[in-house]
C-alpha cells in the first residue's frame, strides 16, 4: 500500500476517534495505530528499493549510451582507415567520424539528462511522501501527548477540589 494512503488512514483514525465525555481527549484504538505504523514501516523500504532500482537503471542507461558512443566512434575510425588511400576520402571520413561522435555525445547527454530528471522526480516524490509521513506521525504524537497532559491536569484539579481543609 502507498505511504500516503496509510498516512490518510492514520489521520482519519485520529480525526474520527471517539471523544471522551467532558474533555478534549479522544479514544484511539492503540492496535489500529500500531498496525498502521507497521504497514508504514514495511512500505517505506519498498519505496526506497524502487528509488535504488531507478538509480541502477539510470546507470545502466548511461553505460549503454557510452557503449553505443564507443561503438560508433570505433566504426567511424575503421571506416576512415579503409578510405585512407586518398586524401579527400580521408578528410571526408574524419568529418563524418566527428559528426558521428558529436551525435553520439549529444545522444548520450540527452539520455543521461533524461535519466537524471526521472531519478530526481522519483526521489523528490519519495521525499515528499516521507515528509508527509513524518508530519502525520508528529501530529498524532502531539495529539496524544496533548491529551495525556490534559488528563493529568484534570486529575490534579479533581484532587485539589476534593480535599477538605
Amino acid at each position: 500500500m502507498d505511504v500516503l494512503a496509510l498516512i490518510d488512514k492514520l489521520d482519519d483514525l485520529v480525526h474520527n476517534a471517539r471523544a471522551v465525555p467532558l474533555t478534549d481527549q479522544v479514544r484511539i484504538d492503540r492496535e489500529a495505530v500500531y498496525e498502521l505504523l507497521d504497514q508504514m514501516r514495511s512500505t517505506i523500504p519498498e519505496e526506497i528499493k524502487q528509488a535504488r532500482w531507478i538509480v541502477k537503471e539510470r546507470q545502466e542507461m548511461l553505460a549503454e549510451a557510452k557503449r553505443e558512443a564507443d561503438r560508433i566512434v570505433t566504426e567511424a575510425k575503421e571506416k576512415a582507415e579503409r578510405q585512407a588511400s586518398q586524401q579527400e576520402v580521408v578528410a571526408l571520413a574524419e568529418k563524418q567520424a566527428a559528426g558521428l561522435l558529436d551525435d553520439a555525445r549529444l545522444r548520450e547527454r540527452e539520455v543521461r539528462l533524461g535519466a537524471e530528471d526521472y531519478a530526481d522526480e522519483v526521489l523528490g516524490t519519495l521525499e515528499v511522501n516521507l515528509e508527509k509521513f513524518t508530519a502525520a506521525v508528529r501530529r498524532g504524537r502531539e495529539r496524544l501527548q496533548g491529551k495525556s497532559e490534559d488528563a493529568g491536569a484534570g486529575l490534579i484539579a479533581d484532587d485539589a477540589s476534593s480535599t477538605d481543609y
